[in-house]
């Protein structure tokens, strides 16, 4: 079934969901140290945004207002969003085809209950989106417990950030680094550590 919201109240409440996505969005980028052209990885329940069970209650105003709010802040930095679609379409990724010229896109349109509100709110927004059915990116947020790790570079770093919920769904976040590889007898870049720099 598909949520709507209209009232006075659902106003105030999808105002509340922006602002935590950007709060959310600017955080990962101070955690994560992004930067133009890397890709952030999105996996959102917008049922469990509104309190519901994820799945249950696919709402497209709340997917919007999540996107609008993670795009203000990943939008002008020139970072881009990759939105993970739901299980319905095994997790393919709805990106801007410049963020990925070289990739093998697939086909399919997300819908809300079939892809899900946030995917499809992306698609809707995005200048050229395309599907791929994987993607490797450099830092994610998991909005509602839809399990992105399969979208992520190695090796992941869990992130804590101070806004740990989107409305009422809990938040997750990630970042990336390099992996160490070489045994004991290796000396490291320490840089690395805290992830890719930009080159």
């Amino acid at each position: 079934m598909a949520g709507t919201i209209h009232d006075a109240e659902s106003t105030a409440i999808l105002k509340t969901i922006h602002d935590d996505a950007a709060a959310a969005a600017e955080q990962l980028v101070e955690a994560a140290k992004l930067h133009k052209g890397q890709i952030v990885v999105i996996g959102c329940s917008s049922s469990e945004a509104v309190g519901r069970c994820v799945g249950s209650w696919s709402t497209p105003e709340v997917g919007q207002a999540i996107y609008d709010g993670l795009n203000s802040v990943f939008g002008p930095k020139g970072i881009y969003i990759a939105a993970q679609c739901c299980e319905h379409l095994n997790r393919a990724l709805i990106v801007e085809h410049e963020a990925v010229p070289n990739a093998e896109i697939v086909n399919v349109v997300p819908q809300p209950k079939a892809g899900g509100s946030f995917a499809t709110a992306a698609y809707n927004n995005f200048k050229h989106p395309v599907a791929l059915e994987e993607l490797q990116a450099d830092a994610g947020l998991d909005i509602g417990g839809t399990l992105i790790g399969m979208h992520l570079k190695k090796v992941a770093v869990p992130v804590r950030l101070e806004q740990d919920h989107i409305g009422q769904a809990l938040l997750l976040a990630a970042r990336v680094r390099p992996k160490f590889i070489g045994g004991e007898r290796a000396y490291y870049n320490n840089a690395l550590k805290d992830g890719y720099p930009e080159f």
